[in-house]
């Protein structure tokens, strides 16, 4: 046995051993805020990709026809079909996209960790981690508006839906339709703002509007 050999590729193992520890730290930064990818994902991807740019830049020798940039270029990409399945369409929100971008960039550490760079490779994961938490500060600048879908049903002219706009501080309806109820018009409303009104100031509404027969607050769309 070449002892000279096993020892270069321990040597080559410590990269894949700091991509590990790495990974956990960005992980586990994850998993405290309950995001679709965690510790382990985390953790794994950041080792693969240490492993793949071990084996692209140390495996094939001194061989001419070796490319050492051949298998580290198809990391990003593959990285990205991962990346894909955690996004995901959901009540008409985008769910995942920031865990998605999250594990990329944790293959890029892991890559410069397999690449022997380690002061990157710590000090990438570092910023990372530290761009997570200011993001997720409770700060007005970092604050994603929050709209509220209401159900509005109303009697009597249609021309009383600019009176409805005005209570509740919108430009256009969502969906708009009419509905012939025994003999009477009934108009059916649904709207989104960005203003949260509570139970009480909806019955308030409804008590000194006559003509709005219900409101449906929906939270949940």
């Amino acid at each position: 046995m070449n002892w000279e050999i096993v020892l270069d590729q321990l040597k080559n193992l410590i990269g894949v051993a700091v991509a590990i520890v790495l990974g956990f730290a960005i992980g586990y930064e994850r998993k405290a805020r309950a995001k679709e990818a965690g510790i382990r994902t985390h953790t794994i991807v950041c080792a693969g990709a240490a492993l793949m740019m071990v084996v692209s830049k140390y495996g094939f020798g001194d061989s001419l026809e070796a490319d050492a940039a051949r298998i580290a270029s198809q990391i990003v990409s593959g990285i990205g079909f991962l990346g894909a399945g955690i996004i995901v369409y959901r009540k008409n929100e985008i769910h995942g996209l920031t865990t998605a971008a999250g594990v990329w960039a944790t293959a890029g550490v892991g890559m410069a960790a397999g690449a022997k760079m380690y002061v990157v490779a710590t000090g990438a994961t570092i910023l990372l981690i530290a761009i997570q938490c200011l993001l997720h500060a409770n700060w007005k600048i970092f604050r994603t508006k929050r709209y509220y879908r209401l159900k509005i049903r109303y009697t009597g002219q249609e021309d009383q839906s600019l009176e409805i706009k005005r209570l509740f501080g919108v430009e256009h309806f969502r969906n708009f339709t009419m509905r012939n109820v025994e003999g009477r018009i009934e108009y059916h409303v649904s709207l989104y703002t960005g203003k949260e009104f509570s139970s009480e100031t909806l019955k308030q509404i409804m008590t000194e509007n006559p003509f709005i027969t219900s409101i449906e607050r929906d939270d949940e769309d």
